[in-house]
């Protein structure tokens, strides 16, 4: 983001420690000198200036509502003779924030929201909503989302997919039901982490994770080298059937919970450092021989739980066939995790989505966010090395060839 100037008075400041509506105020204050500073910057001029190189004049403001969660913003748009001028601050404001006041707005006119919901959606949003009103922000913010899992995937290639579901709790049919949201990340062959799209579905079966993976594929999604999820059958099926030739990495988190819990708790916190010395071993043979050595020594104490290792022990260990400096990042399904824990945090506000669309609806405006944040970001990997072992893994197999023929 630009950097501007912005000038506060002590006292707004000061009323943070004593005025509910100081806060309100304060993010009024500046972002009205954000979009005044961002009309100067467009017109090469301050107020009143007289410059040679000015682009265009100033005509007065336009006033504009912004809905967040400290209350209903009143912000002055400044504009210009010939309509030039545009801000990025409603564009850029975050879709999320839309969708979680949306979320409480929706619970409240259905008669579903709890005293507290209420009270949020009152004093926070700071305005009364009709049905009406609710109505057109949702299609607005509706089909925001809709245009982002829509949109061709301009990298295609996806070297890395990571693949997982949280459950939330949605009333459909005059009950709260269990739903499933579905959520693919994937990682480009630049190196740039990427939400690729989600699906609200009624229970998590391998039609649903096929249905998302076709969606995909018709979007451009091809690819991928590696696979990586927890092990619910339908997810694993899925991968299996629409990307052949890829490797599934089983999340080595999700793994290590499994085999713990079928172990007693005076063994658990051995186990579990045992366990890391496996999935950190430098290459696969020295994991299957700490790995052997364990499933003797804990074959009495935890039978259920050796079993378990030994028949989920070879998915775990994919990562250890990719370069050293990929393996930390893709052997879990963690920067899934990461970002469930920011729809678990609004979740947790709402409780009960009023509808499916209410959960598509937020959920998805935060992946497009983090979608626009991580576009503009850090690469997550420096793919060079990667490349770098790929190409001589298909110079070794064509030598091979070569030799055999």
């Amino acid at each position: 983001m630009d950097n501007y100037d912005i000038k506060l008075k002590p006292e707004d400041l000061v009323g943070l420690l004593t005025d509910s509506d100081a806060m309100k105020g304060l993010i009024e204050q500046v972002l009205n000198q954000v979009l005044e500073a961002q009309m100067t910057e467009h017109l090469g001029a301050e107020r009143y200036a007289h410059a040679e190189d000015r682009q265009g004049y100033r005509n007065g403001y336009r006033t504009r509502q912004l809905y967040t969660r400290v209350g209903s913003l009143t912000l002055l748009v400044p504009q210009t003779r010939d309509g030039s001028f545009s801000t990025e601050i409603f564009k850029r404001y975050q879709r999320s924030e839309q969708a979680f006041v949306l979320g409480l707005m929706e619970m409240y006119l259905q008669g579903v929201s709890t005293r507290k919901v209420t009270k949020v959606t009152e004093e926070l949003c700071g305005v009364s909503f009709s049905k009406s009103t609710v109505s057109q922000l949702c299609v607005e913010l509706d089909a925001r989302v809709q245009a982002w899992r829509d949109r061709r995937l301009a990298h295609c290639h996806y070297p890395f997919v990571l693949a997982d579901a949280l459950v939330v709790d949605v009333r459909r049919d005059q009950a709260v039901r269990s739903t499933g949201v579905l959520i693919v990340y994937g990682i480009t062959a630049e190196g740039k982490r990427e939400p690729l799209d989600l699906m609200v579905a009624n229970s998590e079966t391998q039609a649903s994770w096929e249905e998302i993976f076709q969606r995909l594929k018709s979007r451009g999604l091809k690819g991928v080298d590696l696979m990586v999820s927890d092990n619910h059958g339908g997810l694993v099926s899925a991968l299996k059937k629409h990307f052949q030739g890829a490797q599934w990495q089983r999340c080595q988190v999700h793994f290590m919970r499994n085999i713990l819990g079928h172990c007693s708790r005076s063994c658990r916190q051995a186990l579990a450092e045992r366990l890391k010395l496996i999935f950190e071993a430098g290459d696969k043979l020295l994991a299957r021989q700490l790995a052997k050595q364990l499933m003797g020594e804990f074959e009495k104490r935890a039978p259920k739980a050796m079993d378990c290792l030994e028949a989920g022990l070879e998915s775990a260990l994919t990562i250890l066939t990719l370069p050293t400096r990929y393996r930390k990042r893709l052997r879990t399904t963690n920067l899934v995790e990461r970002m469930n824990e920011e729809i678990r945090r609004r979740q947790r506000v709402i409780r009960v989505f009023p509808n499916d669309a209410s959960a598509m609806r937020l959920v998805g405006a935060l992946l497009a966010e983090m979608y626009d944040q991580w576009q503009q970001g850090l690469r997550y990997f420096d793919m060079t090395e990667y490349w770098d072992w790929k190409k001589e893994q298909a110079d070794e197999i064509t030598s091979k060839l070569v030799m055999i023929h």
